[in-house]
C-alpha cells in the first residue's frame, strides 16, 4: 500500500483514488474519503474494502466462499447455461475459477455463487435487475416493470425482451430478406447491459442493477463507481480495468463478450454512426449510470380505465379482510423473494393508490401495515368475480 499522504484537511485525511489509496485508522476506525470530480465523499465499508483489495489485486469474485461446497452450484444451469460448448467437470471449474482451492478443499468463488449459485440472492441480495417503464421523460409514473432474477449470462436476454416490449419494430425491404429494424439501439443496450452485468461491484448493498426506459432515453445504472485510477475519458478510449475477471471470463467464453477493451469504444462508434447524441457515463452517488439517448420519442398513455395487473389483484384479494404487514402478505402470496414482493405486488398496488400504509409518516417502521384504500375496495366491488 503506498506510504504517500494524502493531503490534509480540517482534521482528516482525504483518499484520491486517482492517484493513491490510503487508509488512516483514528480511534479504532478507518477513515476513507473518495474523490469524485472535485468532492470528497467519506467512503462506506464496502468502498474501503474494495480500495484494499485493488491495492491488493485481489478481485472480490475470485475470493473463496468457505462455509459453501460444490453442491451449493446450480450445475445444471450453469451447463444449461454453456450448452454444448464446453462440459463443466471439476477441472473446467478451477479452469473458470467459479471454485478454487481453500485448506486443501474446493470450495465456490463468489463469482461462482453471483453467476450459478442455487441460492445467489441469499448471499448477495442485489444481484437480480430492476427494469421498469416510466410514463415521459422524469421517475415518477411507471407504466411497466419486471424484476429478473436469473442466472446473470441469461439476464441479458431477458432485459432485451422488456426493452422490446416497449419499442417498434418496423422493416427494412431493401434487401433480398427482410430486416427487423427496431426504434430503438439495441447493440448500444446490449452492450451497456452486459458492461454493468460485467463490471458491477456486487460487494455493495443497496439496490440492484436498474434499467429505466423513458420517454427520450433508457438508463441502465450499476452498484460501484470507476474502478481508481480510471476515467470515462480512458474508458472511450478503449482501458479497460476488469472489476470481476471471473464473471468476465465466463462471458467471454459464452461470446457475450467478443474482445477486452472494445466495449465502450463500440457504444459510442455505434452511436455515432446511428446519428444519436453520445451516451453519457457519470457516477451518482456511489453508482454508475450510462444514458442512451433515443432518436425518437417514445410516448405511451396511460389508459383511462384502471389497469391492474394479477399481482396486484392478488393483493388486493389478501388485503380486502384486513390490514396486514410485508411477511404476513408474502406468507399468504407463497412468495419468498423479497424483491419479486416489492416490485411487482406492493409498489405497483401503492403507485395505482389502491393501497396505502397504516404508517405513511414511517414508511420503514417494522410495524407498518398495508391496507386497502377506498380506490381499491372499489375496483374489488366491479371487478373482482
Amino acid at each position: 500500500m503506498s506510504g504517500i499522504a494524502a493531503p490534509e484537511r480540517e482534521g482528516k485525511y482525504f483518499v484520491d483514488v486517482v492517484r493513491w489509496i490510503h487508509e488512516l485508522r483514528r480511534q479504532n476506525r478507518i477513515l476513507g474519503y473518495v474523490r469524485l470530480g472535485s468532492t470528497n465523499r467519506q467512503a462506506d465499508r464496502e468502498l474501503i474494502a474494495e480500495l484494499r483489495r485493488t491495492a491488493e489485486g485481489l478481485p472480490f469474485d475470485e475470493m473463496p466462499m468457505p462455509e459453501l461446497s460444490v453442491a451449493d452450484l446450480d450445475m445444471n444451469a450453469a451447463q444449461a447455461v454453456f450448452g454444448g460448448t464446453r462440459t463443466l467437470d471439476e477441472q473446467s471449474l478451477v479452469t473458470l475459477k467459479l471454485l478454487t482451492r481453500h485448506q486443501d478443499r474446493l470450495v465456490p468463488t463468489k463469482g461462482g455463487i453471483l453467476l450459478f449459485g442455487k441460492e445467489r440472492l441469499h448471499h448477495f441480495s442485489d444481484a437480480w435487475i430492476q427494469c421498469g417503464r416510466f410514463l415521459g421523460t422524469e421517475k415518477l409514473d411507471i407504466f411497466d416493470h419486471i424484476v429478473i432474477d436469473v442466472p446473470l449470462p441469461k439476464a441479458v436476454d431477458e432485459v432485451m425482451l422488456f426493452l422490446k416490449k416497449h419499442a417498434f419494430r418496423g422493416a427494412d425491404l431493401s434487401e433480398v430478406r427482410r430486416k427487423d429494424v427496431w426504434s430503438i439501439p439495441l447493440g448500444i443496450l446490449r452492450e451497456v447491459l452486459i458492461n454493468a452485468l460485467v463490471h458491477s461491484d456486487y460487494s455493495q448493498r443497496g439496490a440492484p442493477i436498474r434499467v429505466v426506459f423513458l420517454d427520450d432515453r433508457i438508463e441502465v445504472e450499476s452498484m460501484g463507481i470507476l474502478l481508481p485510477g480510471l476515467t470515462v475519458e480512458e474508458m472511450k478510449q478503449g482501458t479497460s480495468r476488469i472489476r470481476n475477471p471471473v464473471i468476465a471470463r465466463v462471458f467471454k467464453e459464452l461470446n457475450l463478450i467478443e474482445q477486452w477493451g472494445t466495449g465502450v469504444r463500440r457504444i459510442f462508434a455505434e452511436a455515432e454512426e446511428l446519428g444519436l447524441p453520445d451516451p453519457k457515463i457519470e457516477e451518482v452517488g456511489m453508482r454508475l449510470r450510462f444514458t442512451v439517448y433515443l432518436a425518437e420519442r417514445h410516448s405511451v398513455q396511460a389508459k383511462g380505465t384502471e389497469q391492474v395487473t394479477e399481482q396486484v389483484m392478488r393483493l388486493l384479494l389478501i388485503l380486502e379482510s384486513k390490514a396486514i404487514g410485508s411477511k404476513e402478505a408474502m406468507l399468504a402470496l407463497n412468495l419468498s423473494h423479497r424483491p419479486t414482493f416489492l416490485y411487482d405486488y406492493l409498489h405497483p398496488a401503492l403507485a395505482s393508490e389502491l393501497v396505502e400504509m397504516t404508517q405513511p409518516d414511517s414508511p420503514n417502521s417494522p410495524t407498518q401495515k398495508y391496507r386497502l384504500t377506498g380506490k381499491g375496495r372499489a375496483w374489488i366491488e366491479k371487478n373482482a368475480q
